[in-house]
């Protein structure tokens, strides 16, 4: 244990300004939010996915790995002592998904996608993409968006439109996307509508 990192120094004031960027990131899809309080987390894991994780997570809420974060051992260590939260070894079986290597996310159909009587069921996933000003771009419409946003983010699924507007079509349900990188976060919400140019 004497090698576990720290959580949040103060942990409710933490936990209440990154929940403040994760809200106004989901109200405001495709708009890249600073997460001003970020932990030292084990790598892969970096700072905005810790401080993410540490808002949403806890002893209740059964979470997901993906294989590039399952490989570090000192992650699961973590995220056990400092949320509580079970470790599950399916996707379908979680409520948080947590992915250090997004490109090779699987089939958004293979977590929960909550059902129509409970929608808020379904699973939501933490992408950790390495930077927000590369990528190509993913142009949004859809609830919190004016007319257009554009969120550039890599790397990501190489059918990310298609696995949004898929996920779009199933509103209601669909899992919820939070993507993160450094020290910031955007937010990909279920109501969330690519927009193919011509």
């Amino acid at each position: 244990m004497d090698t576990l990192t720290a959580g949040f120094a103060d942990p409710v004031l933490a936990a209440q300004a990154t929940f403040r960027a994760v809200m106004d990131a989901t109200a405001r899809p495709g708009t890249v939010v600073p997460v001003i309080d970020t932990v030292a987390a084990p790598p892969p894991l970096a700072a905005a996915t810790a401080a993410v994780a540490l808002m949403l997570v806890d002893g209740d809420t059964p979470v997901w790995l993906d294989p590039r974060l399952a490989a570090a051992p000192e992650v699961a260590a973590w995220l056990r002592f400092h949320t509580g939260a079970p470790l599950v070894d399916r996707p379908a079986d979680a409520a948080f998904a947590i992915l250090a290597d997004p490109a090779a996310a699987p089939p958004f159909e293979d977590f929960s996608l909550g059902t129509l009587d409970d929608p808020d069921r379904s699973a939501t996933l933490i992408l950790q993409v390495e930077r927000f000003d590369h990528g190509a771009p993913l142009v949004l419409s859809g609830p919190g968006i004016a007319d257009r946003a554009t969120l550039r983010a890599a790397p990501l699924p190489p059918d990310m439109v298609a696995r949004l507007a898929a996920n779009r079509a199933l509103f209601p349900r669909g899992v919820d996307l939070i993507l993160t990188a450094g020290h910031a976060v955007a937010a990909l919400p279920r109501s969330v509508m690519p927009v193919t140019e011509r």
